[in-house]
């Protein structure tokens, strides 16, 4: 996987969720926990979707053998001062982008574009 491909891959994904909007996975219980934690609305999560790139990047594209939607980004964000795990999907075709994981990192987190 290169920068480029990364890039890509984000810009679609805003694209779609613009149109589309995104639904976030809070059916977990470590995603609702981590707006406790962080001290934010679930709102914010879509501004820190937003404000994604390539450098945020640290795995995929990771295949979705649990629901078999779409591939699956990692990309890691610094909110308040936490490192945040954040799990992304382009979800069905026409559909909504799908957020599967927001939550505190549980491990360090690996960025090949920093």
């Amino acid at each position: 996987m290169n920068k480029f491909e990364v890039q890509n891959f984000l810009n679609q994904f805003k694209d779609k969720m613009k149109i589309w909007d995104v639904i976030f996975l809070d059916n977990r219980k470590k995603n609702v926990a981590a707006l406790t934690e962080l001290e934010i609305a679930p709102f914010e999560r879509l501004k820190i979707l937003e404000k994604l790139k390539a450098e945020d990047y640290s795995e995929g594209p990771l295949e979705d053998k649990l629901e078999q939607i779409a591939d699956m980004w990692v990309f890691g964000k610094l909110v308040k001062k936490q490192e945040v795990y954040i799990k992304i999907s382009m979800g069905y075709p026409e559909s909504n982008t799908i957020c599967i994981s927001f939550h505190i990192a549980e491990h360090p987190m690996q960025y090949p574009f920093k």
